[in-house]
């Protein structure tokens, strides 16, 4: 399979952009891994005619939209976002209506049309800096994740008006099964994502986003010992670039579950990769207006990390 895909990506000369949570032999075989921002980066460098994003669907439009002339597949277009769920575009703007005279700032994690009502696009990496970037007094909306709005807040001393919203994902975590976790490894240091409920945070020892959380475990020294708070297909690269370190996966509050999965970012196979660079689909399509609406808030975000 792997072969195949090489082959086709040489025939349609193709680049596989894929996210740290995407499965293990995805991230193996793409030509560039990252967080959000960093992909937002790599997608608007590329010279590439085909770009294959192995992520959800929100990024494949970030990538659609930066780069209007490249053909954008994703290798499952049922690769959804539960956090860009819970922010329906009509709800968001009514909500940007009853509150005039804010700067909105949107993360990233958006659909294209939440994008194209948002003055900036933050990412879980460049948000402090961002915000930060505004005077004290501004008037913000931040939307749609409450967790990271609320930790922004705590570490900047803003009061941001924030929209109600989560990742599945990490809104999972449980602080009590942390508290267990940090009981049985005394001596790991605990890494969590602020899209992480407070009581999550508070146990963390660094809080961060996925690459953020990456450099901060392979800056340490061999023989540490961590426990990650974020979804698991990051503990591959960790685990791949810090074989003399040991990484735990902090658990959700079902106790059935030994790790915490986005079963969206799950649905990019090996098959499915291949698939989509045979039949030259399923192809993101961004409608033109949005699409000139919404890239002015990225490019600013890009410009301002």
């Amino acid at each position: 399979m792997k072969e195949k895909i090489e082959r086709l990506k040489k025939e349609r000369n193709a680049v596989i952009l894929a996210h740290y949570y995407s499965r293990p032999e995805i991230q193996d075989l793409a030509d560039y891994i990252g967080d959000s921002l960093a992909l937002a980066q790599i997608a608007a460098g590329l010279k590439e005619p085909v770009i294959v994003m192995c992520g959800v669907n929100f990024m494949g439009e970030t990538a659609k939209i930066l780069c209007p002339d490249k053909t954008v597949l994703v290798p499952d277009s049922n690769a959804g976002c539960s956090l860009a769920d819970s922010c329906p575009a009509a709800d968001f703007e009514a909500f940007i209506n009853a509150h005039p005279n804010h700067t909105v700032i949107s993360y990233v994690n958006t659909s294209a049309e939440v994008k194209a009502l948002s003055d900036v696009l933050v990412t879980s990496s460049n948000a402090r800096k961002i915000v930060d970037s505004f005077p004290r007094d501004e008037k913000i909306i931040f939307g749609p994740d409450r967790n990271l709005g609320n930790y922004i807040n705590s570490v900047t001393g803003r009061e941001m008006l924030l929209w109600d919203g989560a990742c599945h994902v990490h809104e999972e975590f449980s602080a009590e099964k942390l508290a267990a976790l940090k009981a049985e490894h005394p001596a790991a240091t605990v890494l969590a994502h602020p899209e992480c409920r407070k009581p999550v945070l508070l146990l963390a020892d660094v809080v961060g986003s996925t690459a953020a959380l990456l450099k901060a475990a392979t800056e340490a020294p061999d023989g540490s010992e961590f426990i990650v708070a974020t979804e698991s297909g990051i503990l591959h690269e960790m685990r791949k670039l810090n074989p003399g370190k040991t990484f735990i996966p902090a658990q959700p509050a079902d106790s059935t579950c030994a790790c915490n999965d986005c079963a969206f970012m799950k649905l990019n196979t090996l098959e499915k990769v291949a698939e989509c660079l045979e039949r030259m689909s399923p192809a993101v399509e961004v409608d033109p207006a949005v699409a000139e609406k919404a890239r002015k808030p990225i490019e600013r975000m890009l410009s301002l990390s």
